[in-house]
Parts: structure tokens; C-alpha cells; sequence
């Protein structure tokens, strides 16, 4: 177990989820957004590309994490002289879809290996339902698409899945439809997209499960602070918490109550977690997060929290082998379609390095205070599952070997850079 104390004082990237939102909304408002603390991660800069492919001006300041998008209404798109390239963002490849169903022209947008086996028919579904024109080119419910912009229709939309990204891709085709959409689903998403689309104009409502978007007459642009990302953060959260003698402060983290789901499952667990100077910035709750040393326990975590922490689940389960007592993961058989299968793969490493880990089909079942030893680790390019195994060395003492662990850059490129500040990591 680690015994080195985490001290001092850390300041996450963007989200990433807000930053791909931003530039989506400032390219399709008129007028120039100004997007501060902007993540400059690969995903995040395939969304840019994309806009700048279909004519968009946008400004990248990465010394300032400022991006300036100079946006042409909702009307200002022009068809792109090639295919588009969403690189390994699920978000670009299903909001832009969204968007894209409605342009006066035809487009096709792909992606790396990993998007390219990663399910779209969740999108296909409803955006078809609206009157797209929207089909896999392998005919296999995957990437590569092509898109032939259709006038559409608002649908009310009862998703199958609780995901923030088809909500999302839905409410977007929903600008331009000849009427309201809805989307419902049967545990609430992140909600960053409505919140958005409220501040840049447009008529959004919503209640438990549902979203509803009257179409606007245009989008205007704003100036926003893109908040900390809590899913970044939540590795140095989870080091911090189970480390005796930490007292790491994490500075303006997001905490959204569709997102902020790792804070309540650890205070569930038994971890010192303090939110300082609550605050709203650019219509989104943010606060900093005091974490100290403490023994944790184990608990069972499932139903509408997953969708709260779906992305945090890898490093959870890290911390679970690390806390006494029996730890339950269940209704996160999402984990299997994200960049890799995560339930798969974390089961496989964590159990490589000596943790007492079962794999069920919807999730995990951890099984705490079993002694790490050193293993290779095969990240499948899979940047939340590199970040959780380097934690998982730290706090066990035994750092693994990971393979392709500069996949970091898809959301965390200074990942290595802050922890090796704050720990004694070489």
C-alpha cells in the first residue's frame, strides 16, 4: 500500500464533455464564443478540426486554454471537402450526427479503430425516426456514416439507454426539426447539453427523465469557463482517499449533479471529501474538493448513480480493491461499448495484479485488501483505463507495465506530468 502523502494543491483540464459542446454551440451561434480553460486533449481537437472542415473560423490559444469560435447561426455550415475524421471521440461522432442530419448537404464522418467498432445504431434509430437520411457504410451499426441532410421532425424519443450522447445528438437534430423534441430516458444523463443550449438562446425544459427543445429562431454566442473535469480529477480523488496522511486540494471541479456521482459513492465509502466554495460559472455548479486520508469500505453501487459515474467506474473499481470489505458494481453494462470493454479489461488487469475481482455481465464484483504485485498491462489505447492501472500501481506499490499508456492525451495530456508533482511517482 501506498504510504507516500498526497499534498498540495492541483488543477484538473477542462471537461471534456462542456469543451466538445462549446465549440458544437459557438460554431452553430452567431457571433464569436469565447471558451476558456478549453481542454486541449485529441478528442476535444477533433471536434475543432470538424467545425474548421465545414468552414468554421475557430481560434486555438492552447498556451491560454482559449479557443475563440467564430460562429455562422445555425444556418452557416458548408459541406466539407472530405470525410470528416472524429479520431477516437465518441461525443464528436454522435453530436455531430445529430447536427449534421439537418445540413443542406451530404457528408460521411469516421473515425480511428476503436470508433469504428463502437455501436451508432443508438443514434441511427431516433435520428431516422426524424426524417434522416443517416446509414452505416459497413452496414454493421457502426462507423464509417454517411449523412444526406434532410429537413426533419421533433419526435418524443424513448431512449432504450440512459447516454448523454445520444440525448445529446437527438436534441441538436431537434434545432432544426418543424417542431419540439423530447428525449426520455430511464435514468437521467448529464445534462451539460441542455444547460448549453439554455444559455446560448434556446427554449429547453426539462424534468427527471426528460428533455424537451423548441426549435430557436438562431443561437448567440457567449463567453464560457469550462469547469475542471470531476473525470479527471476523480484519480487523483481516489489516490488521495485512500493514501493516510493526504491532504489534496483539487481546484474548481465541476460538480454537476448528473456527473458528481464518485463523490457520493465515496462519502458512502468512508472517504474525507470536503466541497469548498460552491459556485456557479457559466451555468454549470462548481466547487474545490478537499480530500484527506481515510479508510474506506466497500458498498454496492448500481442503478440511476451509474449513469452519474459511468466514466469513473475503472478507477471505483480500483479503489474498491483497496477498501475492506465486499464492493458491488451493477447496471453498468454500458462499460462494455466505450473505447474498450471496460468491465473486461479492468477484471483481467486488476485481477493480473492480485485483486480478488469477479467480472458479472453488467458489472463488477471487488472483494478488498488483497497485496499488489507488478503486471504488463494492455491499455487497448483506452485513456480512462490507463490513468485507473497508474493509480492502481501507486496505491499498491507496485507499478505495472502499461502498454500504450500515452493514450492519457485523449482527455489528460499532463496526466503523468501532475501526478509525478504531487507524489513521489518517477
Amino acid at each position: 500500500m501506498n504510504q507516500t502523502p498526497l499534498i498540495g494543491e492541483l488543477t484538473v483540464p477542462g471537461d471534456k464533455s462542456i469543451s466538445h459542446r462549446s465549440v458544437m454551440l459557438g460554431a452553430l451561434a452567431k457571433g464569436t464564443t469565447k471558451v476558456e480553460n478549453f481542454l486541449q486533449g485529441a478528442d476535444c481537437l477533433s471536434t475543432i478540426s470538424c467545425f474548421q472542415a465545414m468552414g468554421i473560423s475557430v481560434e486555438n490559444h492552447v498556451d491560454k486554454n482559449q479557443v475563440l469560435i467564430h460562429g455562422k447561426g445555425l444556418h452557416g455550415l458548408r459541406a466539407p471537402q472530405s470525410v470528416l475524421d472524429c479520431g477516437n471521440s465518441g461525443t464528436t461522432t454522435r453530436l455531430l450526427s445529430g447536427i449534421l442530419a439537418a445540413q443542406p448537404f451530404t457528408c460521411e464522418l469516421t473515425g480511428d479503430a476503436s470508433i469504428q467498432k463502437r455501436p451508432m445504431g443508438r443514434i441511427i434509430t431516433p435520428l431516422s425516426a426524424m426524417g434522416a437520411d443517416i446509414s452505416s457504410l459497413r452496414k454493421n451499426g457502426c462507423a464509417p456514416l454517411k449523412i444526406q441532410g434532410r429537413p426533419l421532425s421533433g419526435i418524443h424519443y424513448q431512449s432504450p439507454v440512459a447516454s448523454a450522447q445520444v440525448k445529446s445528438s437527438v436534441l441538436l437534430a431537434g434545432l432544426y426539426a418543424n417542431g419540439p423534441t423530447t428525449v426520455t430516458e430511464p435514468y437521467r444523463s448529464r445534462n451539460h447539453t441542455e444547460l448549453m443550449l439554455g444559455g446560448f438562446g434556446a427554449k429547453v425544459q426539462w424534468d427527471d427523465t426528460s428533455a424537451s427543445l423548441t426549435p430557436p429562431e438562431e443561437l448567440y454566442a457567449q463567453e464560457l469557463t469550462v469547469p475542471g473535469d470531476i473525470s479527471s480529477a476523480a484519480y487523483f480523488i481516489t489516490a488521495a482517499a485512500l493514501t493516510p496522511g493526504s491532504e489534496l486540494l483539487i481546484k474548481n471541479i465541476g460538480i454537476n449533479p448528473t456527473r458528481d456521482g464518485i463523490l457520493k459513492v465515496y462519502q458512502a465509502m468512508g472517504a474525507d471529501i470536503t466541497l469548498l466554495n460552491e459556485r456557479t460559472a457559466s451555468m454549470e455548479p462548481v466547487a474545490d474538493l478537499l480530500v484527506r486520508g481515510s479508510l474506506l469500505h466497500g458498498t454496492t453501487i448500481g442503478g440511476a448513480l451509474i449513469p452519474t459515474l459511468i466514466d469513473e467506474l475503472p478507477i471505483i473499481a480500483v479503489a474498491a480493491c483497496f477498501a475492506e470489505g465486499e464492493t458491488v458494481i451493477a447496471d453498468a453494462a454500458e462499460l462494455k461499448v466505450k473505447e474498450s470493454n471496460r468491465i473486461a479489461v479492468m477484471t483481467k488487469g486488476l485481477s493480473s495484479m492480485g485483486a480478488d475481482i469477479t467480472e458479472t455481465p453488467d458489472g463488477m464484483i471487488i472483494r478488498g485488501g488483497r497485496p499488489f504485485t507488478s503486471a504488463v498491462i494492455d491499455s487497448r489505447l483506452d485513456h480512462r483505463i490507463a490513468m485507473s492501472f497508474t493509480i492502481a500501481g501507486l496505491l499498491g506499490g507496485e507499478m505495472p507495465e502499461i502498454k500504450g499508456g500515452d493514450c492519457v492525451r485523449i482527455s489528460y495530456p499532463d496526466f503523468y506530468k501532475d501526478l509525478k508533482r504531487i507524489t513521489s511517482v518517477s
